[in-house]
C-alpha cells in the first residue's frame, strides 16, 4: 500500500474472476454500505454468494434475516468463543457490540443458546458457528464457558444437520479434543484456518473443511500457505472475514466480499494451478460444506 494512502479507503475493485465464488465467512453488519450494494459489488467481481456469520444474538438474528431477504446470502448462527464467558461473566472483553453488562451467569448462556437453537432451525440459515475456543483474546478464568457453549453448539448443528463453523484461536490441540469427544457433525468448517501443515493433514483425515482468508496472503504466514499447500483439494474453502483480514496488498483497510479474487489469485499460485481451477473447486466445494 502507498505510504500516502488512507487506511480508511475501499481497495479497488480487483479483475473479475471468470469462474464464480462463495465468500464462505464475512460480516455484512459490520461493513460500510447497504447489503445490497455490498452484494452488487461483489458480484461485479464473480462473488455471487455469501455465508453472513452471526457472533452474538442479535448479530444471528440479522444473518437469519439478511438471508431470509437476499437469495445470495446463507446465514450462519452462532455465540462467538468470547461471547460466552462475556454473558457468564460480565467479561468486557467479550464480542458483544451492546458493551459489558452485569454478569448473567449460567441461566443468561442457557437462554442465549436457546434462541442459537431456535434460529439454526430456519432454513435459510445454513450453519452454526462462529463458534469454538479464543484462548487469544480470552483467559483461563473463561475457558469453562467456552468450551460449554462449544459442546452445546456442536450439539445443535448435529440435531438441526447444520455445518458447524469453528473459530480457532491458540487453541488448536483443545478444539480438536472437543470436537473428538462429541462428535463432530458431517460438516465442519474451521473458518480462517489457522494451524500449520501438520494440523491440516490431521483436519484432512477427519474430513473437515479448511477455509483460508486474506491472511494466507501476510508475509508472515507462512504456515498458512503450507498448510493450504497439502490441504486436500476437495477440502479448501476461501472467505474473507470481512471487514478483517484484508489480503495483501491492501492489509489495513476495509475489506469487503469483493476482495475475495485477491486471495483466491494467491490460493491458486501457492497450490500451483490457474484461477479457474482453484475458483471451480472453491465455489463445489463451499456449497457442499453448507449444503446449499
Amino acid at each position: 500500500m502507498p505510504a500516502n494512502a488512507d487506511k480508511t479507503e475501499a481497495p479497488p475493485l480487483p479483475e473479475p474472476l471468470r469462474v464464480p465464488v462463495a465468500d464462505s465467512h464475512t460480516h455484512l453488519d459490520m461493513q460500510s454500505g447497504t447489503v445490497g450494494e455490498g452484494l452488487a459489488k461483489a458480484a461485479s467481481v464473480g462473488v455471487t454468494t455469501v455465508v453472513q456469520v452471526g457472533c452474538d444474538v442479535a448479530g444471528s438474528r440479522w444473518a437469519a434475516e439478511a438471508a431470509a431477504a437476499h437469495d445470495a446470502v446463507h446465514a450462519a448462527v452462532a455465540l462467538h468463543p468470547n461471547e460466552a464467558p462475556r454473558i457468564v461473566h460480565g467479561d468486557p472483553d467479550g464480542w458483544s457490540r451492546q458493551g459489558a453488562r452485569e454478569p448473567g451467569g449460567q441461566a443468561a448462556l442457557d437462554d442465549a443458546l436457546a434462541e442459537i437453537d431456535r434460529l439454526a432451525a430456519l432454513p435459510q440459515v445454513k450453519g452454526v458457528g462462529e463458534t469454538g475456543l479464543d484462548y487469544f483474546r480470552t483467559g483461563e478464568e473463561g475457558r469453562a464457558a467456552q468450551e460449554r457453549s462449544f459442546r452445546a453448539h456442536i450439539e445443535i448443528a448435529k440435531r438441526h444437520g447444520k455445518t458447524l463453523v469453528i473459530h480457532d484461536r491458540d487453541a488448536h490441540a483443545d478444539v480438536l479434543r472437543v470436537l473428538k469427544e462429541e462428535g463432530a457433525p458431517e460438516r465442519t468448517v474451521f473458518h480462517c484456518y489457522s494451524g500449520d501443515a501438520e494440523m491440516a493433514e490431521v483436519c484432512a483425515r477427519a474430513g473437515y473443511f479448511m477455509s483460508f482468508a486474506g491472511n494466507v496472503t501476510f508475509k508472515n504466514a507462512q504456515h498458512l500457505r503450507d498448510a493450504l499447500a497439502v490441504a486436500p483439494p476437495e477440502l479448501v474453502l476461501v472467505e474473507t472475514d470481512a471487514p478483517f483480514l484484508t489480503p495483501a496488498p491492501y492489509r489495513g483497510r476495509p475489506n469487503a466480499p469483493y476482495l475475495i479474487p485477491v486471495t483466491v489469485r494467491a490460493m491458486a499460485a501457492v497450490r500451483g494451478v490457474d484461477e479457474d481451477t482453484m475458483a471451480t473447486a472453491l465455489a463445489a466445494n463451499t456449497a457442499r460444506a453448507f449444503g446449499y
